[in-house]
């Protein structure tokens, strides 16, 4: 069984919210998406791609395997495709995507694009996505410093998203929670602003998985809130 919760904002500096998340404990789906693109189309791209994820899932025999996760990637990389050639409005218009989804005593992870998913477990906050970013794949791979990488011209740059090329790449990943132990799922707009150590800190708290969730965004807010901010916390029992 899994406890969660989930709370998004626009941050400090953005008049809109391009990120989407879903809490769907019947499928024991949990969501999180950021959005990009002009005018509204991040706010659609991302919000289309999560209710696909959703019907696709609601759609699936029970219970939900891995195979149906990636399935719903797949359609909702289609989808969003499909409505930005339909729309000019639209052209450009993509998002990441970052699922979990219960599988018996594991949770099933995919992810796609720079939105992340942690495991916090025994006092330790360590990554369980990769991201796919030109930081990530290229500038590492090229023996780039971290103090270069993070004023690099190219540090926002994603080599992957959902809605932007038909060769859709879903890193995914299997993990079993111990009991008691926390899932972070949240856009950039948290772990690219909040140093981990602090993030650390307020997860190791006792407070419920909500004044978490608040206090992760407030702690993006302190940060300067450079970008919308989301966090959805899972906690196994």
């Amino acid at each position: 069984m899994i406890e969660s919760f989930g709370v998004s904002d626009p941050g400090c500096v953005r008049p809109n919210n391009e990120d989407y998340f879903l809490l769907l404990p019947s499928a024991g789906l949990y969501v999180v998406a950021d959005g990009m693109g002009g005018a509204q189309a991040g706010e659609h791209a991302s919000r289309l791609a999560v209710e696909t994820v959703r019907h696709t899932l609601e759609a699936a025999a029970p219970p939900t395997s891995p195979d149906d996760l990636l399935d719903a990637f797949a359609k909702a990389n289609q989808r969003v495709m499909k409505e930005a050639d339909a729309d000019q409005a639209m052209e450009g218009m993509g998002t990441t995507l970052v699922a979990a989804v219960e599988n018996d005593h594991d949770l099933f992870i995919a992810s796609v694009g720079d939105s992340r998913a942690y495991l916090f477990e025994k006092g330790k906050l360590q990554p369980i996505t990769e991201d796919q970013t030109w930081v990530n794949e290229v500038g590492r791979r090229l023996g780039l410093d971290e103090e270069t990488l993070k004023i690099h011209p190219m540090r926002h740059v994603l080599t992957m998203a959902i809605g932007v090329s038909g060769q859709l790449r879903v890193n995914h990943y299997s993990v079993r929670p111990s009991p008691g132990a926390q899932i972070l799922l949240c856009s950039d707009g948290l772990h690219g602003v909040a140093p981990d150590e602090r993030i650390s800190e307020i997860l190791a708290g006792n407070d419920s998985l909500e004044a978490k969730c608040q206090k992760l965004v407030a702690l993006a807010r302190e940060f300067g809130g450079p970008d919308n901010i989301t966090a959805v916390l899972l906690k196994a029992s």
